[in-house]
Formats: C-alpha cells, sequence, structure tokens
C-alpha cells in the first residue's frame, strides 16, 4: 500500500480540484498532508522537506519566469488598445466578399492574437466579442462560427510567444537535465524556450492552413453556411482595403517579429525579448491613441492577478513534488512506464492520454507544473527529443481544451455568445477542429522531424 501512496496523492489532488478548491492551496495542502501523515507513521523521510527553501529561491530567481509578466502585460494591453477590431475589420473587408471570407478573416487574426497575447482564454472571450455577432448576422452557421473562434483563439497555446511554451520550456529544460543526470550524460545538453519557440512554428503554421483549408472547403461545398458580404458592405476598391490591412497589420506584425525574431536569433532572452514586447505594446496603444491612465491601470491590474496566480500554482506544485518525490513517486511512475506494454510508444500514448482528460478539469498551468515534471524525464530517459515532447503536450492540450463538454474554450465563448446560439451549437462546431488537431498530432506523431527540422536548421544542434 504505501508504494502506491504517490498516485493517491495525484487522485485525491484532482478529487479536491473538482470540488472547487483553489488550485495552489489544493496541491501544497495534500502535500503537507502526506507529508504529516507519512512523517507520524515513519514512511517518508520528511528531511526532505528542508529542501523546500531552496526551491522556493529558486522559482524567485529564475530569470526565465521573468518573462510571463512581461508576456501577460504584452498581451492585456494589445488587447485593451483595440487592436484586434482594427484587424479584424480590415480584414473583413478585404476577404468579406469570398465564401467562407470572414472566417478566414478571424482564422488569421486569430493567429496573430495568439502571437501577441499568448492567452487562450482572452483570444476567445476577444474574438467571440468582436466577431461572433458580425458572422451571424451575415448569415454564417452558428456551429461554423462558434468553431472557428474557439478553435482559432487556442492557437494561443502553440504559436510562439506563448506563455504556455514559455513556462514548458523552463519545465522541461530542468527535465532534461535531471534526465541526463540520471543518464549519466556529462556535460548535459541544454534545451531553452528559445529552442521550444522554433520548434512550434511549423506545427502552429501547420494548423493555422488546416485550419483555412477546411473553411475554404465548407464555403465552397456549402456556400449557405460560409456566404460572402452583401455588395453593400464591400466598401472601397480592392486596393483600398489592401492599404487598410497592411496600415492594421504592419505595427503588430513589426511588434511579433521584433520579440519572436530577437529570441530565436539569439540577441535576446525570451525575459529581454518580453519586455521588448511590453514596452512596444505601450507605444502600439499610444499610436492608437488607446492608452490612458485607466487602461493603464487595468492592464496592471489583470498582469498582477494572473502573474500571483502563476507563481502561487508553481509554488504548490514545487511543494507536492517535493513529497511525491519523498514517496518515491518517480521511481513508481518510471517502473510503471518500463513494465507498461508497448514499451515507449505505449508509455508516450498513456500520457498523452492522461494529460489530454485531466486537461478537462486543470489549466494548462497545473499540468505543466504538477504533471510534466513527474512523466517528462521519464520519457526523456527512454529516449523521445524534448522539444518534440514539449510540442507535442502543447497540441494535446490545446486538442483538450476544445473538447466538449469541458473543454475551456468552450466554456469561455458559451459565456460571450448570445443567447440564440446553443451550446449545442458549439459543441457540434468544434469537432471538425478537433478532427484537425487530433490529424496534426499524428503527423507529428509520425514525423517528429516537423518539431525538430528547425531548430536543428537554425541552430545547428
Amino acid at each position: 500500500m504505501i508504494e502506491f501512496m504517490p498516485l493517491l496523492m495525484f487522485l485525491i489532488v484532482c478529487i479536491v480540484l473538482m470540488l472547487g478548491y483553489p488550485v495552489a492551496l489544493s496541491l501544497a495542502g495534500t502535500a503537507l498532508i502526506f507529508a504529516f501523515f507519512g512523517s507520524y507513521f515513519e514512511i517518508m523521510d520528511v528531511g526532505i522537506l528542508s529542501a523546500l527553501p531552496n526551491r522556493m529561491f529558486g522559482i524567485i530567481n529564475n530569470q526565465t519566469l521573468v518573462a510571463v509578466p512581461l508576456f501577460v502585460f504584452m498581451g492585456a494591453m494589445l488587447e485593451r488598445a483595440r487592436i484586434a477590431e482594427n484587424m479584424l475589420s480590415s480584414m473583413a473587408l478585404l476577404f468579406g466578399g469570398l465564401r467562407g471570407g470572414l472566417g478566414l478573416s478571424v482564422t488569421l487574426v486569430g493567429m496573430m492574437l495568439a502571437a501577441s497575447t499568448g492567452i487562450v482564454g482572452a483570444t476567445v472571450v476577444t474574438m467571440g466579442l468582436l466577431s461572433l455577432p458580425v458572422m451571424l448576422k451575415n448569415g454564417y452557421d452558428k456551429g461554423l462560427a462558434t468553431g472557428i473562434i474557439c478553435a482559432s483563439g487556442t492557437l494561443g497555446q502553440i504559436i510562439p510567444p506563448s506563455i504556455v511554451l514559455v513556462l514548458l520550456g523552463d519545465v522541461l529544460s530542468s527535465a532534461y537535465q535531471q534526465a541526463q543526470a540520471q543518464a549519466g550524460i556529462y556535460p548535459p545538453k541544454v534545451v531553452s524556450v528559445g529552442d521550444l519557440f522554433m520548434g512550434a512554428i511549423v506545427p502552429g503554421m501547420l494548423l493555422v492552413f488546416c485550419y483555412l483549408l477546411y473553411i475554404g472547403f465548407i464555403a465552397w461545398k456549402n456556400p449557405v453556411a460560409a456566404p460572402a458580404l452583401p455588395k453593400a458592405e464591400q466598401v472601397g476598391m480592392i486596393g483600398e482595403r489592401i492599404i487598410e490591412v497592411i496600415k492594421s497589420l504592419f505595427l503588430p506584425l513589426l511588434l511579433i517579429i521584433a520579440v519572436l525574431g530577437s529570441i530565436l536569433e539569439g540577441y535576446a532572452t525570451p525575459t529581454e525579448a518580453a519586455s521588448v514586447g511590453a514596452v512596444g505594446a505601450m507605444i502600439l496603444a499610444i499610436i492608437q491613441r488607446q492608452l490612458t491612465l485607466l487602461r493603464l491601470r487595468e492592464v496592471m491590474l489583470t498582469t498582477t492577478k494572473t502573474t500571483s496566480m502563476v507563481f502561487l500554482i508553481l509554488i504548490g506544485a514545487s511543494i507536492f513534488s517535493l513529497v511525491f518525490r519523498a514517496y518515491e513517486g518517480d521511481e513508481l511512475i518510471r517502473s510503471i512506464f518500463i513494465d507498461m506494454p508497448g514499451g515507449t510508444v505505449g508509455a508516450m500514448i498513456v500520457v498523452m492520454l492522461v494529460m489530454f482528460l485531466l486537461g478537462f478539469i486543470l489549466d494548462f498551468i497545473e499540468i505543466t507544473f504538477v504533471v510534466v515534471p513527474i512523466v517528462a524525464p521519464v520519457l526523456l530517459i527512454m529516449g523521445f527529443d524534448p522539444i518534440w515532447l514539449g510540442v507535442m503536450i502543447a497540441i494535446n492540450l490545446q486538442t483538450s481544451f476544445l473538447t466538449p463538454p469541458f473543454g475551456f474554450a468552450l466554456f469561455y465563448l458559451r459565456g460571450v455568445a448570445p443567447s440564440s446560439v446553443k451550446t449545442a451549437d458549439i459543441y457540434k462546431g468544434v469537432m471538425p477542429f478537433i478532427g484537425i488537431q487530433a490529424l496534426v498530432l499524428c503527423l507529428l506523431a509520425i514525423w517528429p522531424s516537423l518539431a525538430t527540422w528547425l531548430p536543428r536548421l537554425i541552430y545547428g544542434s
């Protein structure tokens, strides 16, 4: 019974979270209760808890994690500066005359927002408020419209610079070093957030391409589901529309290129690039005449709340993982994976399935800080590439957040959708996009080079 205490810990945490208790307190509270239990019955070495202060200091002193509040600030500022509204209106004018043009515009703007904010909830809510009424007004099928918004809103999981990839990259970096140390590899190789950013570009663009292809196919096969805008709403000549699109996209694209390009080219760390993004977002807001003291205060409050949540969960997860390892949970997981039918492939399938199901009840932050540190070292010892593994996890969680009945993106859109849109419409609309996600996930599993080719080409490693 004692050897299964780590699994019991994990099960109780899931139950407590499902009861609605705060994530950080649930993680830390459960861990401390199990630590007290283990100390009282002398089945656990509580001396390992003395490492907790060093862990807390390591979290506070982690330079990579400083990028989190800066990226959150950048995304919140761009969201409130009406950048998305300007991009959507100009692109709708350009593509609106085509069947499915509005759907294509929403997907492309969703991709841009994903690259600039990286926050799934904010993107889905923003696109739901801006584009859903317009799409419904112009006769779009309710399922198709909601499916497009939910799918494009979750692109923030995979398209860099994404907060998900920042956190995942930091955790995988530690797990990779731990795996190499256990395998006796010295000096250990290093995996950075920039590597994960680079690895996510091709799969992310492949997802966007498949979304666009599907929307185009539906518009061709069933024009009633995705009609073109009436000629009365197609304002201006084609040249004027192109100029409007260029004007609305130029500065946001410049900011994204400055942030992402500086990381990928090695000119700046993710933290330094995030500071450029934060300042750049303020400059864009000033240019758009949207920066006021009230709006700045709102952005600062959003950034503080989100950052506090992330770091509090990280502290709770650190306590949980420390007690988990004190009960030799890492050894238990390793033995389970080694004895699993199917070998490394079977272990990977089980991990992806468990993470997919956990995505119904846990946000990406909890999964990244709690589950990934437990399973990643074992998978990396088995020989999986860390960049490929990180991209697989990100797309898997993105698919989970889209899947009924518990997908987070569905809840976000349901909260802002009009009463005329039924929950069944949203569920029906996302199903084809879940299929696209599964297809890309399978392609990535069959050809890992989709994630590893670009980092090796650029960095030569």
